[in-house]
């Protein structure tokens, strides 16, 4: 049975950190690009970081480059995100999510619809 738990989500004040985890079981992650993804009230959901599977190659949308960072212990099955210096605009549901034949590398953000299982998401709340 394939599952994507996740975990670390919480209430922080702006500039501040976070680190989320990802534990997954039912697939070998090595061979799964996994991506991390928010949801706004409102908006849609968007891609934050994605870490391609093999090398581990990762990748970040714009508005995160130079504060998240994406990570990956294949031993643990788990799949982290670094989250620093949390802006209120961060504020989301945070998803996870595994993807098969899905690429990600520097070049390439998959859109959610290539994901093919996902978590059922924590809350991260940037506030005063």
């Amino acid at each position: 049975q394939v599952q994507l738990v996740e975990s670390g989500g919480g209430v922080v004040q702006p500039g501040g950190s976070l680190r989320l985890s990802c534990t997954v079981s039912g697939f070998t992650l090595r061979y799964y690009a996994i991506a991390w993804f928010r949801q706004a009230p409102g908006k849609e959901r968007e891609g934050v970081s994605c870490i391609s599977s093999g090398d581990g190659v990762p990748n970040y949308t714009d508005s995160v480059k130079g504060r998240f960072t994406i990570s990956k212990d294949d031993a643990k099955n788990t799949v982290y995100l670094q989250m620093n210096n949390l802006k209120a605009e961060d504020t989301a549901v945070y998803y996870c999510a595994n993807g098969r034949n899905t690429l990600c590398n520097g070049n390439y953000f998959p859109p959610p619809h290539r994901m093919d299982y996902w978590g059922k998401g924590t809350l991260v709340t940037v506030s005063s």
